[in-house]
Parts: structure tokens; sequence; C-alpha cells
């Protein structure tokens, strides 16, 4: 392959989770910001970036023809080559879009491609971050966007007492898309596969613990943050505003 030529980009976009933190009837991926349901905001984003060739879109359970319909054809997120049913925790819904995408592709005889894992509920993801990933994962295979904490971090034990003190220069509160090559991806997924998983969190750390890989932190932004609680919701309304 021409190493100037683009690979291939898929988006996995995550709007399985129930957000029962949230306090509402409606899921907070379907929230309305300005007029618009939350999860328009990133996918809108994918829709644009001309690196990303399709999206998957993970939706919850029996939720498929809704978002079909009411988010997809409605909004015209062309992209959007499938809307797979989600499972119960992160890491299944992620199996189920890496599953979505594979169908009808042959990766051993197609040119490698990038895989960009993303959260639904995290609207103020931009080009810029898009474009900061898709060079980092091109120089180290799998990475992560995040930012550098500003606050002073505790590590706890397990009645509440502070016991370590990390120097805060080390500490990223990590965020997404995270990047990887997608047979990487594949790969650390089909490892984790029947194996207990109560302590994944997020796919950097499936990358890490199933093949041993290092993941880069590269910047994303602080304003790209999740939706998880009405606070979140204002925080959002705000930064609307200001642009």
């Amino acid at each position: 392959m021409n190493m100037n030529e683009r690979i291939r980009c898929t988006a996995i976009v995550l709007a399985a989770g129930q957000g029962k933190r949230m306090g509402t009837s409606v899921q907070k991926q379907y929230i309305e910001l300005n007029g618009e349901p939350l999860i328009c905001y990133p996918l809108r984003v994918f829709q644009q970036s001309a690196l990303i060739d399709e999206i998957i879109l993970v939706a919850g359970s029996g939720q498929v023809s809704y978002v079909r319909d009411e988010i997809v054809k409605k909004y015209d997120f062309s992209k959007v080559s499938a809307v797979t049913e989600g499972g119960k925790e992160r890491y299944d819904s992620v199996r189920q879009g890496l599953k979505a995408m594979m169908q009808g592709r042959n990766f051993a005889e197609q040119t490698p491609g990038y895989v960009f894992i993303h959260d639904g509920a995290r609207p103020f993801v931009d080009e810029e971050i898009i474009q900061r990933g898709y060079e980092c994962v091109k120089r180290y295979h799998a990475c992560v966007a995040g930012m550098p904490s500003k606050d002073t971090v505790k590590l706890a034990n397990e009645e509440g007492f502070a016991v370590k003190t990390p120097e805060r220069k080390y500490v990223w509160i990590v965020q997404t898309p995270q990047v990887f090559e997608a047979s990487l991806i594949i790969e650390a997924y089909s490892r984790l596969e029947g194996q207990e998983c109560i302590n994944v969190t997020d796919d950097a750390m499936v990358v890490e613990k199933m093949m041993g890989a290092e993941v880069k932190l590269f910047e994303g932004s602080y304003e790209n943050i999740k939706i998880t609680t009405p606070e979140d919701l204002k925080i959002a309304r705000a930064f609307l505003k200001k642009s």
C-alpha cells in the first residue's frame, strides 16, 4: 500500500446506555439539546469528517428500528452503514459494533483499517480531535483521547482513606474517541469473550489486558464532556451558547 494512501476509518458510536443517573424517562442519548437529540451531535461530526468512511451506530435493546427511522433517516446520516443492538455492558456493545462492522467485509483481503470508538453521550467531539486521533493511531496503533487532570487526584482504599497522591502531571482524564488498528481491537475483543470483565471500563483496558499493547494518550478537549447528569446538560447548553 502507498504510504500516502489514507486508511479506511470506521466510527463505532455507542448509544445503548441506560443513563440512570440522568433521572429522566428518556434515555440520555435522545434527550433534546437545543432542539435535537443529543446523539445527533457526535453523529454529525463523524458524518462531516473527510476521514470517516462509515459509522456503526449501537442502539439500546429494542431501539434499532426507532434509531434507524427517527435518527439515521430523519437527520440523513448517510454514513451510517449499520444500526445494531448493544448489550448489557459497554464492552458487550462494542463487541456488537465490531461484529456489525465485519459483516460483509473480508478483513484478510482489504487494507488495514482504523476504528474510532466513541460515546454517543459526548456531543462535543470535533474534527480536530478526529484528526489528532488519526495521526496518533498511524504511529502508535492504539490511542485514546484525554486531557491532563486539572485537579489533584487521591487514590483511596476500601475504607475511603487516601493512600496515595499521584503526581498531577501524570494523571489524565480519559475520553473518547479511542482509536485502534482494526485487527488489534478485533483480536482483543475476541480474546475477551467468555472472560470475567467486571473491571473492564474502556476499550484501552481491553487492548492492554488482552494484547499487552501500550496505548498512547492524545489531546482531546476539556469541552469533550460526557453527558451523565442533569448538571452536565446545563454545561452542554452553556457550551452551545458560547459557540
